[in-house]
């Protein structure tokens, strides 16, 4: 039929492997781009003059925090406006909420295209949620490297000779990094390629030849064997034959004695 030769079947019901690792990425960046966010170490200031050796300066783009190595106590909301007056804290902050918020719009986007109970997904609804994801993952790693590539020079009421980058930014990078690769590969199931491998899906007519050129299974035939009934042979290995085993074999009695003219109760057989 003409019509079969754009029609495609998936040969599997599970979920496809592109939806599985966007929906596993995804997630886990969400959370990495949270921890960078909301925690106050975007980059370390240490050696501060009038300090003890071991104090060190935490700055983050909400927060600030001092701490020493030789005490477990740690000061936050430490007043700095020097530092948040510069241009790059309040476009960080900015752009690092609406990635949390755009990943979160992006996952209830793909989660209802997905389908896992159905089963035919909605590609085009999964590749927009997958799309939005991706740029969920943008809106991350831009301040992250611009922060990056300036946090020497971000002026700050505490002067220090050692400025070094903090935990956060490399969370924001794996997290930022995690969004765009799983937001890639969900997109990827919007368009048909490589022969439908990428759905998990191959060609109707495909399937049909294959069918087609498949040679039957061999046959097996079936062969009746005749039933053989045994008779009893009267043949016996014992050398005496059947009918003296009949015949009664009478013992000779022992004689008896009458003792005072009476006769024997009973008659001894041997």
């Amino acid at each position: 039929m003409p019509t079969q030769m754009h029609q495609w079947i998936r040969t599997s019901k599970r979920t496809p492997g592109i939806f599985i690792f966007g929906l596993v990425l995804a997630p886990c960046g969400l959370l990495l781009d949270l921890i960078a966010t909301v925690a106050p170490n975007w980059r370390t200031l240490n050696t501060i003059s009038a300090k003890p050796s071991d104090f060190y300066l935490e700055q983050g783009i909400w927060d600030m925090c001092q701490a020493s190595g030789s005490s477990q106590n740690v000061l936050c909301n430490q007043p700095d406006v020097i530092y948040f007056q510069n241009r790059i804290i309040p476009i960080a902050q900015g752009l690092m909420v609406a990635s949390l918020i755009v990943t979160l719009i992006g996952l209830g986007t793909a989660i209802p295209g997905v389908r896992c109970w159905r089963d035919h997904p909605n590609w085009v609804v999964a590749g927009i949620g997958g799309l939005i994801i991706f740029l969920s993952g943008v809106l991350t790693i831009i301040p992250i490297a611009w922060y990056t590539s300036i946090f020497q020079n971000i002026t700050s009421t505490t002067t220090s000779s050692d400025i070094r980058i903090g935990y956060c930014i490399v969370l924001g990078y794996i997290g930022g990094i995690f969004e765009v690769l799983g937001g890639i590969v969900m997109v990827v199931g919007m368009c048909r390629c490589c022969n439908g491998k990428n759905r998990g899906e191959t060609h109707v007519m495909e399937t049909t030849a294959h069918f087609r050129h498949t040679k039957p299974p061999p046959r097996v035939r079936r062969v009746e064997v005749p039933s053989i009934s045994r008779t009893r042979s009267t043949a016996s290995s014992i050398p005496y034959s059947q009918d003296s085993i009949a015949e009664e074999v009478d013992f000779p009695r022992a004689k008896t004695t009458s003792y005072g003219g009476r006769k024997p109760a009973y008659d001894a057989d041997l």
